[in-house]
């Protein structure tokens, strides 16, 4: 945020710390600082860490949606900070949750036009107080769910990355080397033609943010679950004609907290950073279990 902004944002960072108490001390904390609306998430909690408070402790590493090291819950939503924007995220003071015909809260990114409803006319009255205030409104942090917080937004995403590591996430093939009648190593042998490459390419994309694990309710409640991250890395592999092991990986995620834990509810496709239908994937990868 180079710029001077007359209009300012309020954070409520709900905050953790696990010294001096076994179970940690838990508070929410306000910061209201200068932003713009085109201004990320990411950009304000930068600005609270190098002229407000230093002690506030959050994750990131690239700052543009390709490492995923920044998950956190933004309005209770599982999302990356880096890619939030105030514009899309912030809340007016007094606002009433819109939501869907599914029972989902809808967010700035997914809002759709409807008529004027009491929720409708308070909202925009509650917009319209705000912004003669010169505030953007009110943004709701947390660490992701259904992982052990470590300190502030900054949650311990070790046993998703375990359960990815169970499933050998790397390519096995046969190991021989095709050659040609010279004896030279054929490499024309793997190439692979677009059908076969689209069928797990899109997987390849996942960075393991843990997202999808964060708005999957079966994981994030506790339940014995391998969860949607560790299948779409087995399924890249499953769907990859190069490996040779598809037999060995479908067996591997055909347990009681494998594939048959999975219900279905597919709130893990609403907010991939990447764009993966994570949903979609999961009754592929079911489906292709049952079938072998």
């Amino acid at each position: 945020m180079a710029e001077a902004s007359n209009t300012t944002v309020t954070l409520q960072v709900h905050r953790f710390t696990a010294r001096r108490r076994p179970r940690g001390k838990q508070w929410v904390q306000e910061y209201t600082i200068p932003a713009r609306p085109s201004d990320t998430v990411l950009d304000c909690l930068l600005t609270i860490k190098r002229t407000v408070d230093p002690t506030l402790a959050f994750r990131y590493s690239c700052g543009h949606g390709m490492c995923g090291s920044d998950a956190v819950a933004i309005n209770g939503t599982p999302t990356l900070l880096c890619t939030a924007t105030i514009r899309d995220w912030a809340k007016q003071p007094g606002a009433m949750p819109e939501v869907d015909d599914e029972g989902f809260r809808h967010t700035g990114t997914e809002a759709e036009e409807s008529d004027d409803s009491a929720e409708n006319v308070a909202n925009a009255a509650a917009a319209q107080n705000s912004a003669a205030n010169g505030s953007l409104g009110v943004i709701e942090l947390a660490s992701l769910p259904g992982f052990p917080p470590q300190r502030d937004l900054i949650a311990d995403i070790d046993p998703m990355l375990n359960q990815i590591r169970k499933l050998t996430p790397y390519l096995q093939a046969d190991g021989v080397l095709a050659t040609t009648a010279e004896g030279k190593v054929d490499v024309f042998e793997y190439l692979q033609n677009p059908e076969q490459l689209a069928k797990y390419e899109p997987l390849s994309n996942c960075i393991a943010c843990g997202v999808c694990e964060g708005a999957c309710p079966v994981y994030a409640g506790g339940d014995a679950f391998i969860g949607p991250a560790a299948l779409i890395w087995a399924s890249r592999f499953v769907n990859d004609s190069r490996d040779t092991k598809a037999m060995e990986r479908m067996d591997a995620i055909d347990t009681a907290d494998g594939v048959a834990a999975c219900q279905s509810v597919r709130a893990c496709s609403r907010h991939c950073p990447r764009g993966i239908d994570v949903g979609e994937e999961m009754w592929q990868i079911v489906a292709k279990v049952r079938e072998r």
